[in-house]
């Protein structure tokens, strides 16, 4: 996959004109894409004010709004975000003497453990909080939620582009964690209060849900640094800044008009980490979007299956065991087991598969790929995670 990809060798994305917008879909023949989220991709399109739909190649049907997808209109609509503001994926620096899968999902915190002000006022983690936390909400800080997000310790695999990998201070074999949350409720309260009087219609002021919105995006990069800091303690590491940090969950003004993203990241020349499976590589990608796209790529696999055929085929196919140990050789801290057979590998697409269409359609350029070796999901009952013998710094 070189970085001299050409523009011109590109696959022509498919769009078809849908009233005033238009719907185009960055996806090969090859890719599994569902109906329902075509349909929900022209319903969007339908919409007073929308001028463009850009459906991403891990586009899957979500609630009311297909996920995988940016949308650009002259009207906002805080439903087209949903209820997870802010939600997002950071790649942080880590540095272990050893690095033994065994032994790290051990000592993993307690993520389902909220970090009081008060009663964790001497948590070292509380360190990265430089100035006051966004719109004061203080519930949920330094917890990972439900759902298909994640923290994952990783190693860098494959080295596409070693010049850029190399200016992001990386190189094969070397060690990241991957952060994947939101905005912990946060974000929920904002799009409740929205839909309990206006349902899936506009903003009627759209400065004052942005102010809220951007509080949202703030806290959900805010809680990435928090958990980031709890794990590196946990795990005898001086917690580092992100070297990637993009929130897939937002609405921004752009070039005159409100640019949805759900489930799509930034792709205007930034560097997005593109969430594989917990069974499976992820990608670091250089991305290089333009105006068709929304400026937009992939934000990780995208699901193929519901939750609910998720757990039921997983149950009939799979053991707890077999989840828990991946055909990588990572370790899944899961003590959730319903979430386990749902996060399964198999319920997503191929990553490679959403990768190559980035690459054909030119959207993005692969630099490496990360390959797991702890991923944490929820506290697994049966360990004993060392989150109260860890050194005690206070907060700075």
């Amino acid at each position: 996959m070189s970085q001299q990809h050409s523009r011109q060798e590109s696959l022509p994305p498919s769009t078809t004109a849908v009233g005033p917008a238009t719907v185009t879909v960055f996806a090969s023949p090859a890719s599994w894409i569902e109906s329902d989220a075509l349909a929900q991709c022209h319903q969007v399109a339908a919409l007073d004010g929308m001028t463009h739909v850009a459906a991403m190649p891990d586009l899957h049907p979500g609630k009311g709004a297909p996920i995988g997808a940016a949308m650009a209109s002259t009207v906002l609509y805080p439903f087209l975000v949903g209820s997870d503001i802010g939600c997002g994926i950071a790649v942080f620096p880590m540095k272990l003497k050893r690095a033994v899968p065994e032994k790290l999902a051990a000592r993993f915190p307690d993520l389902d453990r909220a970090l009081d002000p008060e009663r964790d006022a001497d948590d070292p983690a509380w360190a990265v909080v430089k100035g006051d936390i966004p719109a004061g909400h203080v519930e949920g800080l330094g917890t990972v939620g439900r759902g298909n997000h994640f923290v994952e310790l990783a190693r860098i695999g494959t080295v596409f582009d070693p010049g850029h990998a190399s200016r992001l201070g990386l190189a094969d074999g070397d060690l990241v964690l991957i952060v994947h949350s939101g905005s912990r409720g946060l974000g929920e309260r904002i799009l409740r209060a929205h839909t309990a009087v206006h349902g899936a219609g506009p903003a009627p002021d759209p400065g004052a849900y942005l102010a809220m919105h951007d509080d949202a995006v703030r806290w959900g990069s805010l809680n990435r640094r928090l958990m980031a800091a709890r794990v590196a303690h946990a795990l005898g590491a001086e917690p580092a800044e992100p070297l990637v940090d993009q929130c897939h969950n937002l609405v921004e003004i752009r070039d005159g008009v409100y640019l949805h993203r759900k489930g799509a990241a930034p792709g205007d020349g930034r560097d997005v980490l593109i969430a594989g499976t917990r069974g499976t590589p992820s990608y670091l990608v250089a991305a290089h979007a333009g105006p068709d796209a929304n400026h937009s790529v992939a934000h990780g696999a995208g699901r193929k299956m519901s939750r609910a055929d998720a757990l039921r085929r997983g149950r009939a196919k799979h053991t707890v065991e077999e989840l828990r140990r991946t055909p990588v050789g990572s370790l899944v801290v899961c003590g959730d087991r319903q979430l386990l057979f749902e996060e399964a590998p198999t319920a997503y697409k191929r990553i490679e598969q959403v990768i190559a269409d980035l690459v054909d359609h030119d959207l993005a350029t692969p630099v490496a790929t990360t390959v797991p070796l702890v991923t944490y999901k929820t506290p697994d009952l049966g360990s004993t995670p060392q989150r109260d013998q860890r050194r005690k710094r206070g907060r700075r």
